[in-house]
């Protein structure tokens, strides 16, 4: 286009008359000409400019010579000459359509070689042109030339390729104005220049920010190219092949991801489409455009887009029911995101995420934990729910290892960042964070796999080993402040997996003894024994893992290796005197060997958990100081804080771990000796002295070279024998009975100043005493027994056969459970001195005589269960006492049970022992489990029984731990212990529940009831291996007749029916076949008898004891109960107990009737009502759990026996199919010595965990 216009007059003119094209034009004159041609027509104005002068220059510098010049600078200052004519002429251009191409052609090949750096030369020249171009807009012209597609591409991409993260702003900006007037005058966008637009947000060149800049500033006009662009490239992926288009549909969705960061305003028209792409039945592309669109509501606009699109904002929230997993995943990733940034979208993001917590699908739920795992504090505490985290919480006992890991990662994350504000005592943030180190340890007895992901959770995120900059006292003051917030149960568990209570030396330390043996499989002799111990004891080891034969070989695989510095480091982090910096080095270093050693390649994780599973890695002997400090912490003369103060509850947590430490593992204490004799000669603290006390009698009775020598020391410890406070008395006793040497005398004489000075002690000095010759009975029998005629007279006459009277506002009542410090002396003297016999009898075991003196401690044990809690059936005991004392003479047979000389006089009222699982009083129901927990590894199989009288409980937490217990027991023994200890006894269970005081007539709700007990032994032993010999066991009950009544055996009858219907009914559901049992069983012959004639079993067998409404409603109802984890009762309306029997339904009979029942031997007595109770630590280290609330939980009415016998009953013979059975085939072998042993190692380690969870506060100001 040539300028037409005339040349005005009074205008300026051009002064440069040289010319630029010719022969003889050197490069360096050319330059100086051009510069000077460039100064001037800078300084023209373009209102004031005669445009005529400038036709000469104007022809000249489009001259090939002058733009295709071989020299930089010519070719910079001919630009910017050009640039000035057009900026001159405009807004028309002197040049024709091919000129104006050529031209800016040469612009954009300047500026895209010139404009690399600051320091190139010409860079002011580069910039000039740039500028002039970004001001006076002359680019515009390049929209009305032909090709301009090419050119607007060409000017786009040379720019994008200029932009630079370096890149000085004002060269950005007018880049960006240049390339946003071309996109205001051109009438279209050209589908390369779009795609290269889009190109710069798919890289991470800083040519996006440029792209951003141009996309923000004509968000309008390219609205609808991008749309377009969108909508074509779908298409184009969903014509591809599987692969090809799943890969460019995420970069599509990537692309919109980026753009909505960057350049949101384009994707106004882009949303609609992504709504219609979560309609599709393609699930990828339903999952991206959530994630997408997820990923644009968490986004700072992301408000406003809900706002402007709300069908879309409505329907991606809707998604949370998509059929599709990995859709509902994408949604629950995008939704914490949503949770924070946007308080108007906070409730449907937060119902999103505890909605999907229970979604049907493992990977959904996963990522839900994992969501919450990835929030920061203040967003977990301002934005989440207490409720939503303790639901998350719940996801613990997920049935899905993956779920379980995220679950407990998520807790322990948040519980972490929260901690430092806990400590500052936060109160939100306490309310919101500190209950989860509790919950986690509740959840830890769930099961194996459980405990596996709890455990990693407490010592990767709730209680590390000391980092570098945190010392051994820091680190104990935060357990204390972890275990202030727990209750007692959580606590117990928390001491449980510490490793305190592990019998040292242990399994583990047997195990490194026989790798040391097996030397790689390298051994001289005793090959095969060696390897036999070593099976064995990896044998033991390897039910400590959820994947038994994994763990199996990764232990093989570890004695393989033998790398002895592995094993020395093991036993370092074994022993209890290592203290907590040794502990932490030898641990990273284990660590660091195990990762490195290419033999345990595939046995890192077995290996490494196995140096938790021995570690004292809660508390150890660096904490000892610490815990010193907190008794020294008391009022004056120690005494107890104010409770519920900070310092109180630190001080409770101390007192728990370090009795724990006394009790379990003194071995910790040793290196601290001298402290703490220290302190018992101070005796100023009356707590710090008592744990001082504790301490040394633990250390005393682990290692008598421990024992105190010195004199003032012994002194002390007499003083304190002698003396009326008890826990001091008590301890004292137990240091002065392991004595030896020179000193050994000084034990009879306390026993014998106690025992002279008994009959004129008061009460409380009583209490004192005989706590103290309690532990002479146990640690010096011979001391005790010097003068035990005086102490047992006194104890009879003037402890046990005194009532301890009612108060006077005292109700009637005999099930209610009160504080230790709400008890009278007398009931303190009267729990004592059951132990003081009970450790005499256990001392005296396999003496002679020693049945001489247990039978009357027997006799008198019974008799309290008998009386409901008193010696005497017509005493006036207090209510407060009768519970205690049918607890402590539960626990006592319990204990005496132990030993088999006394089993065997114990089992002969075994129904009245086990029936104390069913007292009316809660804390004893679940004491009374927790210690058959503890001791079942040394009871007899009989006494397994007691567990499946839990399943009426109306609290889901004594069915839960007596349930958990057998079948983490069953599941650890071998089948042939197995068989002995739970499956065989089936029978006896049988027996038992035919004598059963509820058992009083065969009406359907009573029959109902024993339906329960049976079928929550089946579902808890029942499995396809021992289906068969459980059904044969019940088939037998048929064959025989009870020894006591015959009231019993018409109600074994029945039962034998029952279970034969319960376990087909079991069987069917799982699809379990029952098959003839092959083998001989020898039925118990101390209950049962043969019958008398071969008629009568053909008779008993022939006929249908069961009512027929029960079979109806066996047919109706027999399927599995519920999981141990499900929901109990809150509440249970408790029926009362008949003490005499109902006529029962008329059987069906083929050939005869049944003979008819007699009085059953049980009486019965009432339910009481649903009460609550918490329970507190009892003083007594052989107790279990003790409640402070003064109000009991009444389950089934505890009953009583009342014995008689049958007599002149022969011994007859019973036909069993072709062979005749005498009375000798009805007997059951007596436990051997290995099945208890091996029942034991599961029990102890069942036995140690979690006494249950109260319903009431906790003691101590806990919550």
């Amino acid at each position: 286009m040539v300028n037409t216009r005339g040349a005005p007059t009074g205008k300026r003119r051009l002064q440069f008359k040289e010319k630029l094209v010719g022969k003889g034009h050197s490069a360096d004159a050319l330059l100086a000409k051009l510069k000077t041609l460039q100064g001037e027509l800078a300084r023209l104005d373009q209102d004031d400019v005669d445009v005529g002068s400038l036709n000469g220059v104007r022809s000249e510098l489009v001259s090939p010579s002058v733009t295709l010049h071989k020299d930089k600078g010519v070719k910079a200052y001919a630009a910017c000459c050009l640039s000035d004519i057009l900026k001159l002429y405009a807004p028309d251009a002197p040049y024709l359509h091919n000129e104006l191409k050529d031209i800016f052609e040469f612009f954009f090949t300047t500026l895209e070689k010139g404009l690399t750096g600051t320091n190139v030369p010409y860079y002011e020249q580069y910039f000039y042109l740039l500028d002039s171009l970004a001001k006076c807009k002359s680019v515009v012209l390049v929209c009305d030339l032909p090709k301009a597609d090419e050119l607007m591409h060409r000017a786009f991409r040379v720019f994008f390729s200029l932009a630079r993260k370096d890149l000085v702003k004002n060269i950005e900006m007018a880049m960006s104005e240049i390339l946003c007037a071309l996109v205001d005058e051109c009438s279209s966008i050209p589908q390369d220049v779009l795609d290269l637009i889009m190109a710069q947000f798919d890289s991470q060149d800083a040519g996006f920010r440029l792209a951003a800049a141009v996309c923000n500033s004509r968000a309008d006009k390219l609205q609808r190219y991008v749309c377009a662009y969108f909508t074509d490239a779908i298409v184009a992926a969903s014509a591809e092949d599987a692969e090809g288009g799943a890969e460019e549909l995420k970069r599509v969705h990537a692309l919109v991801r980026r753009l909505n960061a960057d350049a949101p305003g384009l994707l106004h028209s882009v949303v609609p489409q992504l709504e219609e792409q979560l309609r599709v039945d393609n699930t990828a592309l339903r999952a991206m455009a959530t994630a997408t669109l997820g990923r644009m509501f968490a986004d700072k606009n992301g408000a406003d887009l809900a706002r402007l699109h709300a069908h879309t904002w409505k329907f991606w929230t809707s998604r949370k029911m998509d059929k599709a997993p990995a859709v509902r995943v994408e949604l629950v990733n995008a939704a914490p995101k949503v949770l924070t940034a946007h308080p108007e979208l906070r409730k449907e993001a937060a119902e999103i995420l505890v909605l999907k917590l229970e979604d049907p699908d493992e990977r959904v739920r996963a990522a839900v934990c994992k969501a919450y795992a990835g929030l920061d504090f203040e967003s977990a505490l301002h934005h989440v729910e207490v409720e939503h985290l303790r639901k998350l919480a719940e996801r613990g006992k997920d049935k899905k290892p993956a779920v379980r890991e995220q679950a407990f990662a998520a807790l322990g994350k948040l519980y972490r960042l929260a901690l430092p504000e806990i400590e500052k005592n936060n109160v939100p943030a306490i309310n919101h964070f500190a209950w989860i180190p509790e919950q986690i340890l509740h959840l830890l007895l769930g099961s194996q796999e459980t405990r596996l992901s709890a455990e990693h959770a407490l010592a990767e995120y709730i209680l590390p080993l000391p980092t570098k900059g945190e010392d051994e006292a820091a680190w104990t003051e935060r357990l204390l402040l972890v275990m202030r917030f727990m209750d007692d149960d959580a606590a117990t568990t928390l001491v449980a997996i510490s490793n305190v209570k592990l019998a040292r030396p242990s399994m583990y330390d047997r195990f490194v003894d026989c790798c040391v043996e097996f030397n790689g499989g390298t051994m001289d002799a005793n090959e095969q024994a060696i390897k036999r111990r070593l099976a064995a004891i990896i044998g033991r080891i390897a039910p400590a893992y959820f994947d038994r034969s994994t763990a199996a070989e990764d232990l093989n695989a570890f004695a393989l290796a033998n790398e002895p510095r592995l094993y020395a480091l093991l036993r370092k982090c074994s022993d209890p005197t290592t203290d907590l910096k040794t502990l932490s080095r030898s641990l990273a270093e284990f660590a660091k060997r195990v990762e490195q050693s290419t033999p345990l390649a595939g046995a890192k994780e077995t290996i490494l958990r196995l140096v938790r599973l021995v570690s004292l890695w809660v508390v150890n002997t660096s904490s000892v100081p610490t815990l010193l400090a907190k008794f020294s912490a008391g009022g004056p003369g120690g005494s107890p804080m104010k409770a519920g103060g900070r310092e109180a509850a630190a001080q409770e947590s101390a007192k728990t771990l370090f009795r724990a430490l006394c009790k379990w593992c003194p071995g910790a204490l040793k290196a601290h000796s001298a402290e703490l004799n220290k302190a018992l000669l101070d005796g100023k603290n009356v707590l710090l002295t008592e744990m001082a006390l504790q301490a040394l009698a633990g250390l005393a009775v682990m290692d008598q070279a421990l024992v105190p020598t010195d004199k003032k020391v012994i002194d002390r410890l007499t003083k304190y024998a002698l003396g009326t406070h008890v826990r001091h008395a008590k301890f004292a006793a137990r240091i002065l009975a392991k004595l030896g040497g020179g000193q050994a005398g000084k034990c009879e004489q306390v026993v014998k100043s106690i025992a002279n000075g008994l009959a004129k002690a008061d009460m409380g000095l009583a209490v004192a005493h005989i706590a103290a010759l309690a532990q002479f009975a146990k640690f010096a029998p011979d001391a005790f027994e010097a003068h035990s005629e005086p102490i047992i007279e006194y104890v009879v006459q003037e402890v046990l056969m005194v009532p301890c009277p009612r108060d006077d506002d005292e109700m009637d009542v005999d099930d209610e459970w009160v504080e230790d410090k709400d008890l009278p002396d007398l009931a303190h003297a009267k729990l004592l001195a059951l132990k003081m016999c009970r450790n005499r009898s256990l001392a005296r075991a396999g003496a002679e005589g020693a049945m001489d003196v247990t039978q009357p401690v027997l006799k008198m044990l019974f008799s309290i269960l008998e009386n409901n809690g008193s010696i005497k059936e017509d005493a006036e005991d207090s209510g407060k006492v009768k519970p205690r004392m049918r607890f402590r003479a539960a626990v006592c047979l319990l204990q005496l049970g132990t030993v088999q000389a006394y089993a065997t006089e114990i089992v002969q009222q075994f129904p009245l022992l086990a029936m104390t699982v069913q007292d009316a009083c809660y804390t004893i129901r679940i004491g009374f489990v927790t210690k058959y927990i503890q001791l079942a590894a040394k009871l007899e199989s009989r006494f397994n029984l007691i567990p499946f009288l839990t399943a009426q409980d109306p609290e889901h937490d004594v069915r839960d731990k007596a349930r958990q217990f057998v079948q983490i027991t069953a599941d650890r023994l071998p089948a042939d212990k197995r068989m002995l200890n739970f499956e065989l006894i089936f029978i006896r269970f049988l027996h038992l529940l035919a004598h059963h005081p509820d058992f009083t007539s065969h009406e359907l709700e009573v029959l109902q009831d024993m339906q329960k007990y049976i079928a929550f032994y089946v579902d808890t032993i029942c499995n396809a291996e021992n289906v068969a010999l459980l059904y044969h066991l019940a088939s037998r009950a048929k064959t025989i007749r009870d020894a006591e009544s015959h009231a019993g055996s018409e109600n074994l009858y029945i039962l034998s029916e029952m279970a034969q219907e319960i376990i087909k009914g079991r069987a069917g559901f799982h699809g379990w076949s029952i098959n003839n049992y092959p083998g001989k069983v020898k039925l118990p012959s101390d209950i049962f008898k043969a019958l008398p004639t071969i008629e009568a079993a053909n008779t008993i067998l022939k006929t249908s004891y069961l009512p027929d409404e029960m079979q109806t409603w066996l047919e109706e109802h027999n399927k599995p109960s519920r999981s141990p984890v499900a929901k109990a009762r809150v509440q249970k309306t408790s029926r009362k107990r008949k003490a005499g029997g109902h006529g029962s339904p008329a059987k069906r009979t083929r050939t005869a009737n049944g003979a008819r029942r007699k009085q059953d031997k049980w009486s019965g007595t009432e339910d009481g009502e649903d009460s609550e109770s918490s329970i507190e630590d009892s003083d007594e280290e052989e107790e279990a759990r003790a409640s402070p609330t003064p109000v009991a939980r009444r389950g089934t009415a505890r009953t009583r026996a009342k014995q008689k016998k049958d007599e002149g009953d022969e011994e007859p013979q019973v036909e069993d199919g072709d062979k005749t059975l005498s009375g000798d085939d009805i007997e059951v072998k007596s436990d051997s010595d290995e099945a208890e042993e091996t029942l034991g190692r599961g029990a102890r380690a069942r036995g140690k965990g979690r006494q249950q969870r109260q319903k009431k506060p906790a003691r101590n100001g806990k919550k």
